[in-house]
């Protein structure tokens, strides 16, 4: 656990795990120096996450040009026994309906719903 400056810990609800997958779902093109520029982590960390999801079959990489686009499985479930019972669709909805509460006018590819994820572009 982290303490901060004024004695009090900081600790979140997400890993970033979690917050890796949530950002490719928004941008599947996304290098991984995006990715953690957005979720505030290293580019290493960022290429050990994505190891572990692609190979636990949360997400696929294809090569396009010099980059990757990634697509995400929404019907694989949580890894915890006390959430397996639920696909990784179910915690995209939560914040894809953030995002979208929050930039209705931004509804474009980058904000895919989990209908989408698994659709090629």
């Amino acid at each position: 656990m982290t303490v901060s400056e004024g004695g009090s810990s900081r600790w979140t609800f997400l890993t970033h795990h979690a917050r890796v997958l949530m950002e490719i779902a928004r941008h599947p093109d996304a290098t991984m120096r995006d990715i953690a520029a957005a979720i505030g982590i290293t580019e290493r960390a960022v290429h050990g996450i994505i190891n572990d999801l692609h190979q636990a079959g949360y997400l696929s990489r294809e090569r396009v040009g010099r980059r990757n686009h990634y697509r995400i499985h929404p019907d694989q479930h949580l890894r915890y026994p006390t959430e397996a019972a639920f696909p990784v669709s179910r915690l995209i909805e939560v914040f894809a309906d953030h995002d979208l509460a929050e930039h209705p006018h931004q509804r474009d590819d980058r904000m895919r719903t989990p209908q989408d994820v698994d659709r090629p572009g």
